[in-house]
């Protein structure tokens, strides 16, 4: 798989005046537009790769599914402009998309629709029901581990990376993208095209802990999440109110925990 796009030439300038000509790869990143249905639902700037498992993740991530529905197939078209990625959702979700199309599309600036969109974009969550059983030393494990499996950012210094990881350490799967959510909505949909669960693990994410972050993990069950950076309050308050115990500021030295059990 390509890492990265074509190189471009930079000049480097140094503290002590000099300058030179040097080659950067750069991460590509692109629109690409998700179709439900033969519906435009969203439009993401990411990196082109492993699109189908961005889709399915996202289909999660936005409860257009649910954790007990089959994976479905993505067909991608490139365009001048971008790509557009198409998938068909079950009959039995017709009115959940066309429900979840109405909202995005309702004008904010009337205050019955204000309102109905700050109720979507903050919405409960169902509680995590899943436990893992790392302990510090796997986590350590794995953040020694994780640059392994950032071809990506290797190459280009510009791409965050999502991790499922074993109750051992050990990094069982990984996505990369130019962005942090879809990159954990790609590790997530190849979680589920594979029909693998967390299996008692984590999710390592090269991010801040973000309240999307937290919804993303607490609606694919996962039973831990872990990030390199800091969480903001509202997702250290919806991750506790789900029951999702937190590991951030994750480095491999030391961390921070939060949650209901000590980790030993």
């Amino acid at each position: 798989m390509k890492q990265g796009g074509d190189a471009l030439t930079f000049t480097r300038l140094a503290r002590d005046g000099q300058g030179e000509a040097v080659e950067r790869v750069l991460a590509d990143e692109v629109p690409v537009a998700i179709e439900f249905n033969g519906i435009g639902y969203a439009v993401l700037m990411a990196t082109p790769t492993d699109l189908t498992d961005l889709v399915l993740g996202f289909a999660l991530a936005e409860r257009l599914i649910g954790p007990d529905d089959a994976p479905f197939d993505v067909d991608t078209h490139d365009t001048d402009q971008g790509i557009v990625a198409r998938a068909t959702l079950p009959p039995s979700r017709t009115d959940l998309l066309l429900d979840r199309v109405r909202h995005r599309a309702s004008d904010s600036s009337c205050g019955l629709c204000g309102i109905e969109n700050l109720e979507q974009a903050i919405r409960p969550l169902p509680p995590v029901t899943t436990r893992s059983r790392a302990d510090r030393a796997a986590i350590f494990r794995a953040l020694d581990g994780l640059a392994a499996h950032q071809p990506l950012n290797a190459a280009t210094g510009a791409a965050h990376a999502a991790a499922w990881v074993g109750a051992d350490g050990a990094i069982r799967l990984a996505r990369e993208d130019v962005g942090r959510h879809n990159a954990f909505d790609k590790l997530i949909g190849a979680m589920k095209r594979a029909g693998a669960g967390w299996d008692e693990g984590f999710a390592l994410l090269s991010s801040r802990c973000s309240y999307e972050l937290v919804e993303k993990a607490v609606l694919s069950q996962c039973p831990l999440l872990v990030t390199i950076s800091a969480p903001t309050r509202l997702a250290a308050e919806r991750a506790a109110a789900a029951g999702l115990p937190l590991v951030v500021l994750a480095r491999r030295d030391a961390m921070l925990h939060r949650g209901n059990a000590p980790l030993t």
